[in-house]
């Protein structure tokens, strides 16, 4: 029962993120101006980062009272519950009359969006196995003490904030180019904390290495599903953070599965091997994903933001004024 109860925790927390997701699009584009949306889009998901680097002093202090801190935690969930239900807006800001409908779900480039999803759910599977058992492997393995794992978080979420720059860098360098490497460099984590668990320069060095290329693949795939879905502000960046999560959630019992059948220096292993493995199928990205008409400075995430609404010839829509904002929106 005990072991059941940890398996639909560990679920829950790796669904959380995705779920969370659709909400906090719908109040970014209720609150924040259009104009502004790729750079909130970017804050938001550095906020894991900035959320893990919270999280080091807990580590540090309260590492032989995990009730203590697990308790901890829940209270802030349940205060962020709270301020969520006071301060997000219900209601999505209404698209201006001018701007065209979304193309019709029979017209989406669901080829394309498959495959996004299909990396997506094998980055989170491949991730699962740093986020969730990184901490045991090096105090069990490595013999290092329980708050040393307080700086392996630092270190991942100091990393992390580095991955807001990247999906820039992705659309000007070749999306399929930039998952490949960021891919190698999730699976040279694993394997570098799997190696040296012991050693802990080379522990927090993977963190880094691990917390950079972790943001950087979800800022990328972000990018990546807001660019496929013009029109349909809430599913662009909603699908790769959900497909993400459930690749959490279904590598997490997994990885356990393989720490005990074949220790924690083996299981990561195969992960990294696994990593190594869906870089080498990067060719398969949807990465050409630019429009034809775009200026070569016309990249990255605010760009892929100001086009999602268009006008009936194609072209992305200035921002309205007040009184086209309060027209009714056009359904297809």
């Amino acid at each position: 029962a005990d072991a059941l109860m940890l398996g639909v925790g560990v679920f829950a927390c790796g669904i959380c993120t995705g779920l969370m997701m659709p909400a906090l699009t719908a109040a970014m584009q209720a609150v924040v101006k259009r104009s502004m949306h790729g750079r909130v889009s970017s804050v938001m998901n550095a906020g894991t980062s900035i959320g893990v680097i919270v999280a080091v002093p807990t580590v540090l202090f309260l590492a032989g009272a995990w009730r203590l801190a697990y308790l901890s935690f829940a209270i802030l969930a349940g205060i962020g519950v709270i301020a969520a239900w006071l301060f997000l807006p219900s209601v999505s800001r209404i698209m201006p009359g001018n701007a065209a409908p979304p193309p019709p779900i029979s017209e989406l480039p669901w080829s394309r969006l498959v495959r996004l999803s299909l990396f997506a759910f094998l980055m989170g599977f491949i991730s699962s196995a740093y986020w969730i058992f990184a901490p045991d492997l090096v105090v069990t393995l490595g013999g290092l003490p329980s708050g040393a794992t307080g700086w392996l978080w630092l270190s991942v979420g100091i990393a992390g904030l580095g991955g807001a720059a990247v999906a820039d860098l992705a659309d000007r360098n070749n999306p399929p180019i930039t998952q490949a490497l960021m891919l190698m460099m999730l699976a040279a984590s694993l394997a570098l904390l799997a190696a040296s668990p012991g050693q802990s320069l080379l522990t927090v060095f993977s963190a880094l290495v691990f917390g950079l290329a972790y943001m950087s693949l979800t800022g990328l795939y972000l990018m990546t599903g807001i660019r496929l879905l013009p029109g349909r502000l809430s599913m662009g960046p909603v699908l790769p953070f959900m497909a993400v999560s459930l690749g959490q959630a279904s590598g997490s019992p997994v990885v356990g599965g393989l720490v005990d059948a074949f220790g924690y220096a083996d299981a990561f292993a195969m992960f990294a091997a696994l990593g190594i493995l869906v870089a080498i199928l990067s060719p398969f990205y949807p990465g050409h994903i630019a429009q034809a008409e775009e200026d070569e400075e016309d990249t990255g995430l605010q760009a892929a933001y100001d086009h999602q609404i268009q006008n009936e010839e194609g072209e992305p829509l200035e921002e309205p004024d007040v009184d086209d904002a309060e027209k009714p929106a056009v359904t297809p």
